[in-house]
């Protein structure tokens, strides 16, 4: 293997991650590039020259991959049923499981109410705290 082919193997890898654009080539590309420049200063057999790309582009893997884990971490993106938990509702019909009655008003919207504590009685007009989205339903708890 000659300077030559570790030159056309830097371009071509450099051009492959160019056109993939997910870090899938880019340590082939050091890889080679070690390998062109102890393959140009010293007289290396081929074996070497492929030792030295196998190892300089694991190397440059391991090296890279807490920058990538690092990058990875994406905060969480709370939905808008997530977003709800916590907020304050009005009780507009009274809840009580008993009676299967139970309905609330958050941000203009109307919602069915089951009450945190099953055996809980929650009149109309009272402020509730929502602890929970389930579905088209909230579970709430008195403020």
């Amino acid at each position: 293997m000659s300077v030559l082919f570790w030159a056309i193997a830097v371009v071509a890898f450099v051009i492959a991650e160019i056109a993939t654009v997910q870090l899938v080539s880019i340590w082939f590309a050091a890889g080679a590039f070690v390998t062109l420049l102890l393959s140009y200063f010293y007289e290396l057999s081929a074996f070497e020259q492929l030792g030295i790309f196998i190892i300089s582009s694991s190397v440059f893997l391991l090296l890279s991959i807490p920058l990538i884990k690092k990058r990875r971490k994406k905060a969480a993106v709370a939905t808008n049923a997530e977003l709800d938990v916590g907020r304050h509702a009005t009780v507009i019909e009274e809840i009580n499981v008993d009676k299967g009655t139970g309905r609330v008003t958050l941000n203009g919207v109307n919602w069915s109410a089951v009450p945190e504590d099953e055996n809980a009685i929650i009149p109309a007009g009272a402020i509730v705290i929502v602890t929970k989205v389930m579905g088209a339903k909230l579970r709430v708890r008195p403020e």
